[in-house]
């Protein structure tokens, strides 16, 4: 599975992104896909993920009520959008991808399949 993540910028603070991960290659029933972020210095921390259906999601505490992640109907596109932006989401936000274990394991070695970094950058 090969993932292409696209949808970074600068933002000021209380504006809004979207991110979209578009995953190719050999795709079968059961991808659970995500969003980490991380900034230097700091181990990859998870976002938001979403189940193969799309009617599971998972989010961070820190990004409930603001970002949103949800598929599209072919599944192999996710989008999170980001509301209400704050300083603090600065990071390079990271797609990835797993078929195996729980939406709810958030660890980001739970993850098999990443795809390249975009950098989101919100101004205060």
């Amino acid at each position: 599975v090969q993932l292409q993540a696209s949808g970074g910028g600068l933002v000021q603070a209380g504006g809004s992104l979207r991110l979209s991960c578009a995953a190719s290659g050999r795709i079968f029933s059961g991808l659970t896909m995500g969003w980490f972020r991380q900034t230097p210095g700091k181990p990859r921390e998870f976002v938001a993920a979403i189940n193969w259906s799309g009617g599971s999601t998972s989010y961070v505490d820190s990004v409930k009520g603001r970002f949103t992640i949800s598929r599209a109907n072919d599944k192999t596109t996710v989008y999170l959008q980001m509301n209400s932006l704050k300083p603090e989401d600065t990071a390079v936000y990271y797609c990835a991808a797993k078929y195996y274990g729980s939406l709810y394991n958030t660890r980001s070695t739970d993850y098999e399949y990443w795809g390249q970094g975009t950098q989101v950058t919100v101004s205060s």
